[in-house]
């Protein structure tokens, strides 16, 4: 097996647990108050540029966002060692106690080198790479020479989406290289002539090109009608009624300054 983690997350609940101590109950005039957020590398970027709008609204709220991934995030609400969680995937099982707040949706976009001649892609295709039946970019039509897959950890949203809405019951084959965020994805694909990998549409730029998918482009256009089908929600959640510096922030994040910061952004709003 050939692994390549750059950059890892080494992210314990400990930091979790010290804000614990922060999570407000009322905001009070004068008092510095604490919102902490945990949990999906995708969303965080996005989140963080939320936070960044917020506090020119609330100058007296902090907001404090880590990663960590969408299980980490999950966990962590749950388990009431932060005041939001952050998940790019959907809830399951015993992880459904938890209230979900979807912020916006996002595609997930496939992406190769901007030097990759390949105009297009199926999902039968993307099932057999990841699977490993298709290992050689000749039996895509182009040059002898191997194909570096690359995907997120175990845990990450990311994978979790592109799991459930491209491979199904086909298993990512062990050989694939791992990474622990979009942005590590897109840099070795960004590098890598001959890689191939998956990663959020708001953070798809000149450095890659993103592959139409059965004759679809990964738009956001094409998200809106339904027409491009690889899209999952942003969650934001929340463990019961949340707090009200975090009830803020949330409201927030859904109002229409929130939703057209996440457009900008390159993210479906909510009412779109």
């Amino acid at each position: 097996m050939r692994i390549a983690i750059t950059g890892l997350l080494l992210l314990p609940l400990t930091p979790f647990l010290l804000g614990c101590g922060n999570h407000t109950g009322n905001v009070s005039k004068g008092r510095k108050s604490t919102v902490t957020i945990a949990g999906s590398t995708s969303v965080m970027p996005f989140t963080e540029k939320l936070a960044e709008h917020f506090k020119i609204e609330k100058p007296g709220i902090n907001v404090d966002v880590q990663g960590g991934g969408s299980s980490a995030g999950i966990r962590a609400c749950i388990n009431r060692t932060v005041d939001i969680g952050m998940s790019s995937r959907e809830l399951k099982g015993d992880e459904k106690v938890l209230k979900e707040i979807i912020i916006c949706h996002d595609g997930i976009a496939v992406v190769v080198h901007p030097r990759n001649p390949l105009s297009g892609i199926t999902l039968e295709q993307i099932r057999a790479i990841y699977g490993g039946k298709i290992r050689n970019w000749k039996q895509l039509g182009w040059i002898d020479r191997n194909i570096d897959a690359v995907t997120r950890e175990e845990g990450s949203g990311t994978r979790g989406a592109f799991e459930e809405l491209v491979m199904g019951k086909t298993d990512i084959h062990d050989s694939t290289m791992v990474q622990d965020s979009n942005g590590s994805v897109k840099e070795v694909v960004a590098t890598d002539p001959y890689a191939i990998g998956f990663i959020s549409l708001g953070v798809v730029d000149a450095k890659v090109k993103a592959l139409p998918v059965e004759g679809v482009g990964p738009k956001v256009e094409n998200i809106k009608t339904g027409r491009y089908r690889i899209v999952r929600p942003f969650l934001y959640l929340t463990m019961g009624e949340p707090a009200d510096a975090a009830r803020l922030f949330i409201a927030y994040a859904l109002s229409k300054d929130g939703q057209l910061v996440l457009k900008k952004e390159g993210l479906v709003p909510i009412d779109e």
